[in-house]
Formats: C-alpha cells, sequence, structure tokens
C-alpha cells in the first residue's frame, strides 16, 4: 500500500470505531476533527509545547479549522491520521492533516488548523517561542 504521507513526521494508526457511526450509516463529520486534533497532540508532544506551556503558560490556541472530505468512513476500517507544519509568520502556524482509509486505500479527508501562539497568562496573540520554532523546523526538515 502506497501511503501518500510517507514523509509526514506525525502518522498515526486507529481502527473506526462503530459507535461513531451517525443515524447515515457513516463516521459523523465532527470524528474527523477529533482525527485532526489527535494528530496536532501527537505533534505537540514531539515539539515539546506541553512542557513549554507549563513553564511560560505560553502556547498555541487553535484560531481556524476546516476539512475536505473525500469519502465516508464506515467500521470496520483502520485510519492512518497524518500531520504536518508551517510556520507562516512569528507568532502562527498551519498544520495540515491527513485521513487514509485501509479499506478504501484512499484518502477520506484532508484538513488544515491554523494555530496562533498566546500568552494564556496575559491573554493576548505572542510570538512562537525560539525552542518550538527550531523543533519544528528540525521536525519538518
Amino acid at each position: 500500500m502506497n501511503r501518500p504521507f510517507s514523509e509526514c513526521p506525525v502518522v498515526l494508526q486507529q481502527d473506526v470505531i462503530w459507535g461513531d457511526m451517525d443515524a447515515f450509516g457513516h463516521i459523523n463529520n465532527t470524528v474527523y476533527f477529533r482525527y485532526f486534533e489527535d494528530a496536532r497532540i501527537a505533534y505537540f508532544d514531539k515539539i515539546g509545547v506541553h512542557e513549554v506551556k507549563e513553564k511560560s503558560k505560553i502556547g498555541p490556541i487553535l484560531a481556524t479549522t476546516y476539512s475536505d472530505f473525500k469519502l465516508p468512513l464506515v467500521y470496520p476500517d483502520r485510519v492512518h491520521i497524518s500531520g504536518r507544519s508551517t510556520i507562516l509568520s512569528p507568532k502562527k502556524f498551519n498544520m495540515h492533516y491527513m485521513v487514509y482509509s485501509e479499506q478504501f486505500e484512499a484518502i477520506a479527508a484532508e484538513g488544515e488548523g491554523l494555530l496562533v501562539y498566546y500568552d494564556y497568562a496575559k491573554g493576548t496573540s505572542c510570538e512562537i517561542p525560539d525552542v518550538i520554532a527550531e523543533a519544528i523546523g528540525a521536525l519538518e526538515g
């Protein structure tokens, strides 16, 4: 199986859950956003976001997100969820997501999320800490 995300720095595998299907017999659209969130948090783990936020009260906040649904997922299936990012400015970066279905051997959804760096103590946006920007650069190559 040639997966289109073989070069992504974060790829998770998850089984599709029966209880995530809706009345129309496919995975509810909100579940795709949970898949994106799972990839985002795994990415944060790799670049040290949680440690920096714990010490400084500075971390990312999701400003916008969207999904382009390609095909409906159904149980049973196993999905591969990828995440990668691009720094857009000193204060924000973009996450790119892809959900790949093993059953259909195709991309089920693609999406993005805009993350703004935020000072939670002051309640204002701030610059991405150098240690995080460097970790993103190293992870993305």
